[in-house]
């Protein structure tokens, strides 16, 4: 007979590995069950960028906590505190950076506006067309890569299982929980976390559950080693780009450019159309890099749902069934909504309120 754990969390990503981090705390004995290897989704092939400035404004309290957990991981994330800078190059943009930068500040992240001379003198590489620019002293970045291992120290540490390669193909409800059935294997908990990113919506119809969740396929670049060109995270209006300077000389440079493929197809793909366009605009940001050679671009799964607001506490119609992911700005806020997860469902009361999988979803643009 198998070993049965009181839960058993379902995706081995930054938000699954915080809150068995968590549960652990808490006394529940969990393992983490993950299709690849942990950290390696979404949680370890993003850009790394912790900037506030392109979070959303109700989201603010999380990315900020966030921002601590990762500041408080230090050189085991590669985590570096930049400062970073936002640009808008048109008379529109600056309209639209200055009114989200005030809601944002007002949500409380310390961001200000700063005129030209500032910005020439702390990036004089910068295009010189910028007609508005903030800037937020908290900003800087992690090195998503490091995502995997740091975590599974962290498991092993607290005496948490994992189980890396374990693809789920079913989910069956017994008398003392759930078995979670994998190709050569089964798991037995008494309570679940659905906690796999992009592929949320797939593992929830194992459950007759259909979440309107949807994946978008966003695309980063690494340049070869270059001279030392920036040393903040720089960002556009229009949150269409973000680029930071490692020590090494690289320059990683995202922005949510959309590549092709689906969750169910595995990794995606990179539309070349797609990558142009991001990197005529890192061009024309940093005119520097013109000749830059690209080593590699990659493509990641970034999951959400119609409001673009979370999926965070009972999967609708279980009560030992618990969901979370879909989180914009996810990499940064992870570690936080992760704790607050665990808090949860060790019916803690949770230093900020969580986001109901049952409500109904409205689209919003903003």
């Amino acid at each position: 007979m198998n070993k049965i754990y009181d839960i058993a969390c379902i995706g081995g990503g930054i938000m699954g590995c915080a809150a068995a981090l968590q549960l652990a705390e808490g006394g529940m004995n969990s393992i983490v069950l993950d299709q690849g290897d942990l950290g390696q989704g979404a949680s370890g092939v993003n850009a790394g960028t912790l900037s506030l400035q392109i979070k959303r404004v109700k989201l603010m309290p999380y990315a900020i906590r966030g921002h601590q957990e990762w500041e408080s991981m230090g050189d085991a994330v590669g985590f570096k505190k930049t400062g970073g800078y936002t640009l808008a190059f048109t008379d529109h943009e600056a309209e639209l950076l200055q009114e989200r930068m005030r809601l944002k500040a007002e949500a409380g992240a310390p961001i200000e506006l700063v005129s030209n001379s500032v910005l020439r003198e702390a990036e004089p590489q910068l295009a010189d067309r910028v007609v508005a620019a903030s800037y937020c002293a908290e900003d800087g970045y992690s090195n998503s890569s490091l995502t995997g291992q740091f975590y599974r120290a962290r498991l092993k540490e607290q005496g948490v299982q994992y189980r890396e390669g374990f693809k789920v193909l079913g989910v069956e409800a017994c008398n003392d929980g759930y078995v979670i059935r994998s190709a050569n294997t089964t798991v037995r908990a008494r309570k679940l976390l659905l906690s796999a990113g992009a592929w949320l919506k797939s593992l929830a119809a194992l459950m007759d559950v259909d979440l309107p969740v949807q994946a978008r396929i966003n695309t980063v670049s690494v340049t070869q080693r270059l001279p030392m060109l920036t040393r903040s995270v720089i960002g556009h209006a229009t949150g269409l780009l973000t680029m930071k300077q490692k020590a090494s000389g690289s320059l990683l440079i995202g922005g949510g450019w959309q590549g092709r493929g689906t969750p169910e197809q595995g990794r995606g793909q990179v539309d070349v159309h797609s990558l142009r366009s991001n990197l005529a605009l890192a061009r024309h940001v940093l005119p520097a890099i013109e000749n830059a050679q690209i080593l590699r671009s990659w493509t990641g799964f970034e999951a959400n749902v119609p409001d673009f607001y979370p999926l965070a506490g009972k999967l609708p119609g279980y009560e030992d069934v618990f969901i979370l992911g879909c989180v914009r700005g996810g990499y940064t806020i992870g570690p936080y909504i992760g704790k607050l997860m665990g808090d949860y469902i060790l019916e803690r009361k949770t230093e900020l309120p969580l986001f109901d999988p049952g409500r109904d979803f409205v689209e919003v643009v903003a």
